[in-house]
């Protein structure tokens, strides 16, 4: 038992000893300790580029294709939550009509949220 004790001492000081040498290596070459050193952060750099920046900037996107490509007759739901058919568009707003006595609303053209699929052209029964 003792000779196993031994041997694990042993095994521990000769890798404690391959490690310190490696230290002295690092400390010997400049450049591989700078690369030793920025390569972490590089690398969690690229994983945040792909994971978040790269996925962010495709839906802005999608998003900014979808209302530049708004036209009067598209249901559409605002960020409130209010689904209307619209009228008119000019620059930077939207004219939507609402409810069943098709009342009208104005509203950003960047409140708009989301373009349903059904249209006035398409659809045989009442929207509002």
């Amino acid at each position: 038992m003792i000779e196993k004790l031994f041997g694990i001492s042993t095994a521990l000081a000769e890798e404690a000893a391959a490690v310190e040498a490696t230290g002295e290596e690092l400390a010997a070459n400049p450049v591989a300790a700078l690369i030793s050193t920025f390569l972490p952060m590089v690398l969690i750099f690229v994983v945040f580029y792909f994971f978040l920046i790269r996925p962010q900037r495709k839906k802005d996107k999608q998003v900014k294709e979808m209302l530049n490509n708004l036209k009067a007759g598209d249901r559409v739901c605002t960020i409130g939550g209010i689904y209307g058919t619209i009228v008119g568009i000019k620059d930077d707003t939207v004219t939507l009509s609402v409810g069943r006595d098709n009342l009208s609303m104005v509203v950003a053209r960047w409140g708009i949220r989301s373009v349903e699929e059904i249209t006035i052209e398409n659809d045989a029964e009442a929207l509002n």
